[in-house]
């Protein structure tokens, strides 16, 4: 982390001589490891460098969620997500597009999922000042650099910074954001996949440099010459030297040995006796199942087809990379917002949903509203209202005649057709959409997220579907920002 933050960090209002937040002093039992949990980060951040699964898990996962996008909405009164509005120009949008001068938003992302892939802990550290009381940058910090100390009273009195030449910086409990998978038996650290895998990532990378030893070795591995008769320290040399003159490295492997007054023991491991294309396979097997990874995502092709491969890609989603999403959601709605203040409030972040569509599911829904069209039809209701009832969009209409209104309820046909009256009821709201700027007047912003039961409604206030009645931006030389939309699918404007 850079010396200038750490500065703006401690000096809020640019004073080079303000006083650090004090803390609780470290205690004993804690120094040497209490709860254990950091005791071999280090060595867990560098386990990514060291074996190729390892690297291929955390970096694939880690550029997933580099990749996602991520908005900033304005909450509906209604509640429903898709009845929020986007908001295009904050604050804190722009931090967290540009979290500080070197990091763009996806090495930002990045780099916090290789920690958290790898240690369970992700920390930001947030750069404010006095002067504005807003944010300034976010960095990302190695967790193994990062130290909470514990209150007696307060749980938590703050965070120390132990920077690269070993020196301790304080950090208040509002400077530092931390994200992580809790620890079951350390309430102030995290737990990850690599801690429970730390023996068999040994036992990976010491069988690849074994591998690497044995073509070293002359192709060959090691055996012993015994000598019947003791040698003295210049006749010892003298025969290692000559040995490895004519026998080591690979371009001398398999020539004849001669030895003087010495006879050769074998001590012949092959690679078949090591087994190792089996270690190496039970060890990528178990690194895939500590993080819950599916192979196809690995790249592996041996036993992948087109079903499990989709399979794979929409268990990856759904289950590594969204609950990583949902952990940064939640530290950015409540406590990066909170620190904006009343600028923030009914504000949230939220990602786009990284979750391949089910094509198969979507195919056989869409063939079940058109079955339903077709019996609504049939009993003689209007098909402009069929399609809207059903979640079908407008289509235009080439048939007969609406057929004379028939005498049953629409609601009893309805229940009777597709399972329930509110569901379809759902399904022909239109609801009010609105661009949330600078320049969105306050009746359009009031009115963002309301819903009307079906478009003669709606166009009473939107003629032609956009533009509201009550809309004073045309004062202030302003077009309405705003719209109203049928709702599709899934509860969303189409």
């Amino acid at each position: 982390m850079a010396r200038t933050l750490l500065d703006a960090l401690l000096n809020r209002a640019g004073n080079a001589t303000a006083t650090p937040v004090p803390f609780a002093p470290r205690s004993a039992s804690y120094s040497r490891g209490l709860f254990g949990s950091q005791r071999g980060m280090t060595a867990q951040l560098d386990s990514m460098g060291s074996v190729s699964t390892l690297f291929a898990i955390v970096n694939r996962t880690a550029k997933a969620e580099a990749g996602v996008e991520w908005k900033l909405y304005r909450k509906a009164k209604s509640g429903r997500p898709e009845d929020r509005t986007e908001v295009t120009s904050h604050a804190a949008l722009d931090l967290w597009n540009r979290p500080n001068s070197f990091y763009t938003q996806s090495e930002f992302v990045e780099a916090g999922a290789q920690h958290k892939q790898l240690t369970g802990e992700q920390w930001w550290v947030v750069a404010q000042h006095e002067a504005v009381n807003l944010p300034l940058e976010l960095w990302p910090v190695r967790p193994d650099r990062m130290r909470p100390v514990p209150d007696p009273e307060t749980f938590l009195s703050g965070y120390m910074y132990t920077g690269p030449d070993g020196q301790e910086v304080a950090l208040r409990k509002e400077d530092v954001i931390f994200i992580r998978t809790p620890h079951p038996t350390d309430p102030y650290r995290g737990i990850g996949p690599v801690q429970a895998l730390l023996t068999d990532l040994d036992a990976v990378r010491y069988s690849a440099e074994w591998n690497r030893n044995f073509f070293l070795n002359s192709a060959e591995p090691g055996g012993i010459i015994e000598v019947p008769n003791g040698l003295d320290d210049a006749e010892f040399d003298q025969l290692r030297e000559r040995w490895n003159e004519q026998h080591k490295g690979i371009a001398n492997a398999h020539r004849v040995a001669i030895l003087e007054h010495g006879v050769w023991k074998d001590r012949k491991f092959t690679q078949r006796d090591m087994q190792f294309v089996e270690l190496r396979e039970v060890g990528r097997e178990i690194i895939r199942e500590a993080f819950g990874f599916p192979k196809p995502m690995t790249g592996a092709v041996d036993d992948v087809n087109r079903a499990n491969a989709d399979a794979g890609a929409v268990m990856f989603a759904r289950w590594l990379v969204v609950p990583d999403l949902e952990a940064i959601r939640d530290a950015l709605n409540h406590r990066l917002l909170p620190l904006y203040g009343p600028t923030a409030q009914g504000l949230e972040f939220d990602f786009v949903n990284p979750i391949p569509d089910d094509v198969e599911t979507e195919a056989l829904q869409l063939t079940a509203r058109a079955d339903a069209a077709a019996k609504l039809r049939g009993a003689g209701w209007d098909p402009a209202g069929v399609l809207s009832a059903v979640g079908l969009p407008a289509i235009p209409f080439s048939g007969s005649a609406t057929a004379p209104a028939v005498e049953a309820s629409w609601a009893e046909t309805v229940a009777g057709l597709t399972g329930g009256l509110p569901e379809i009821e759902a399904a022909q709201r239109w609801v009010v959409v609105a661009q949330d700027d600078d320049n969105t007047c306050e009746p359009c912003r009031d009115n963002a997220g309301r819903t009307y039961k079906n478009r003669a409604q709606a166009y009473r206030d939107y003629p032609e579907g956009r533009g509201y009645i009550h809309c004073v931006g045309a004062e202030y030389g302003n077009d309405c920002r705003c719209k109203v939309v049928k709702r599709g699918r899934k509860g969303e404007g189409s």
